[in-house]
């Protein structure tokens, strides 16, 4: 049976945690927006790392964009990573953007145009 809380959750969480800091202090480079690490996902024999990250104030164009760079950036923040982090092999970082947080912008979105009253009540008065 498995642990509750296992190797590679403590890898992932400890990850998300170093790669936002890495991000956030180390890499400095103008073709980044406002990045948020929102999930990270290590295979089970921790060789690959998929990083899922959301970045706001930008387009669909600005969004693949973001994750190009990273994705060319990669080497150095994995480089920057195995500094912080006690492993013998540090994963291989992947970047994908992480469109949940758009998803849930919409349905916001929806739920709130079903709350407004319909007026037509209002529009009948108005004629009369």
């Amino acid at each position: 049976m498995a642990k509750e809380f296992g190797r590679n959750a403590r890898v992932s969480s400890q990850m998300q945690k170093e790669l936002s800091f890495i991000l956030q202090r180390d890499i400095d480079d103008s073709r980044l927006g406002f990045i948020t690490i929102n999930e990270v996902v290590v295979t089970k024999d921790l060789a690959v790392a998929k990083v899922y990250v959301t970045v706001l104030n930008v387009d669909e164009q600005g969004k693949r964009a973001n994750v190009k760079v990273l994705n060319e950036l990669a080497p150095v923040i994995r480089h920057q990573l195995a500094k912080r982090m006690r492993l013998r092999h540090i994963s291989e970082l992947r970047f994908y953007y992480d469109d949940s947080f758009d998803t849930g912008m919409r349905v916001a979105e929806l739920l709130s145009d079903l709350d407004k009253p319909i007026d037509s009540d209002q529009d009948k008065q108005d004629e009369g």
